[in-house]
């Protein structure tokens, strides 16, 4: 799932990229950079820090983009963004972010993104693989009424578990107080950040945006505190697949609805049938209908017995003697928090009640799974 096709020439290096290699980091091709998989301590150790400690993440690769509204007023900017997603933007308050979803006509997920009211414009972060493409996207659909502005030029880095928390508030005692999904600019160590407080590990933790120069003397400062570990691309991975959060590219994409892969939590009130600002987004014909009648098929969470994993690509099927096959898993591997494998996949809808049993291939045998609510670890996020 990590590596990607590039060859060494092709590859970029993030702002922390020097740093990495000094601190033994594996680095391996992934969307279109060179990046850690894992260090020293391993996958394991890493993934286990950072459900009893702390773990650092860099980021770096993902795209960072401002849009700043013409009109000076950020209610214009927010409406102009919910022209092509189906989340509520104007109900986003100054200092929070949201989840959202850019959408295609067919409803289908072209990128899944973070957006912030930084009071006077938003703040997007968007996916490594996609940053290009929504960049584009934007200037399509949002050009007439904001600025488009990308931050190449600054760095992003991840400090999740639960001890994130106190090891930044050393830097910044009002860190303490931000609630899961406050964002907005903060100063830490005399170096001018963006902070948000959410994270895809399921763990408590925080997003920081730095300027490039000064992300190597932030980062070494906080690797200096016995509570941080680096964290390569390896653990982010199976923090995230134990959280039961989606991958893009693998659990969604342009073939998969907000409604199949269970996120239509993300669509709030104001935009669906009879809401304030109904529809008006690409694929709303077929999204708005979804969440009236259902979906044919949904993502849901797969328990393996034993202790074998499975891959992203493994066929699904209803009994142990059948050749159809009904699903496929998108993502999947060793949970180690829950000391077992755990997949996430797609199944027809009748078969996506926790419980049901199933079955996948596995080097020419049937495995017996089930079907399991997500996600497989609790959140500990600070509401």
């Amino acid at each position: 799932m990590l590596a990607q096709p590039n060859t060494p020439s092709e590859l970029k290096n993030v702002p922390l990229h020097a740093l990495h290699v000094s601190c033994g980091g594996k680095m391996v091709p992934f969307a279109g950079y060179e990046m850690p998989v894992q260090y020293a301590a391993g996958v394991l150790k890493e993934h286990l820090h950072t459900r009893t400690s702390a773990g650092l993440f860099d980021v770096s690769h993902m795209g960072q983009i401002r849009l700043r509204p013409k009109s000076g007023r950020i209610e214009d900017a927010a409406t102009a963004l919910e022209r092509i997603v189906p989340q509520d933007i104007l109900g986003i308050a100054p200092g929070r972010q949201r989840y959202a979803l850019f959408t295609n006509d067919e409803g289908g997920i072209l990128d899944d993104l973070m957006v912030a009211n930084f009071g006077d414009e938003l703040f997007l972060v968007v996916n490594a693989a996609c940053k290009a493409a929504d960049e584009a996207h934007l200037r399509d659909h949002l050009a007439r009424d904001c600025e488009i502005i990308p931050l190449p030029d600054r760095a992003l880095i991840a400090l999740q578990g639960p001890k994130a928390v106190d090891v930044l508030a050393k830097f910044d005692a009002a860190i303490a107080s931000m609630r899961f999904m406050d964002s907005g600019p903060r100063t830490l160590m005399g170096i001018p950040c963006f902070v948000s407080r959410s994270g895809y590990t399921g763990e408590d933790g925080f997003e920081i945006s730095v300027p490039a120069a000064d992300a190597e003397r932030l980062v070494t400062t906080l690797l200096a505190d016995a509570a941080v570990l680096p964290v390569g691309l390896g653990a982010r991975d199976s923090l995230r697949l134990e959280a039961g959060l989606c991958l893009y590219g693998h659990d969604i994409d342009t073939t998969t609805t907000p409604i199949e892969a269970a996120l239509e939590w993300s669509i709030q009130k104001a935009r669906r049938k009879g809401g304030a600002r109904e529809g008006r987004f690409p694929g709303a014909t077929t999204i708005l209908r979804q969440l009236e009648e259902g979906a044919p098929r949904r993502r849901v969470g797969l328990k393996v017995e034993g202790r074998a994993p499975v891959r992203e690509g493994a066929p699904l099927f209803a009994d142990a003697s059948s050749t159809n096959k009904i699903g496929r898993v998108t993502s999947g591997g060793f949970g180690p928090s829950v000391n077992g494998p755990v997949a996430i996949g797609y199944v027809p809808t009748p078969l996506a009640t926790p419980g049901t049993g199933l079955f996948t291939e596995l080097r020419g045998s049937r495995l017996p799974m089930q079907t399991a609510k997500l996600p497989f670890v609790a959140p500990t996020y600070q509401r």
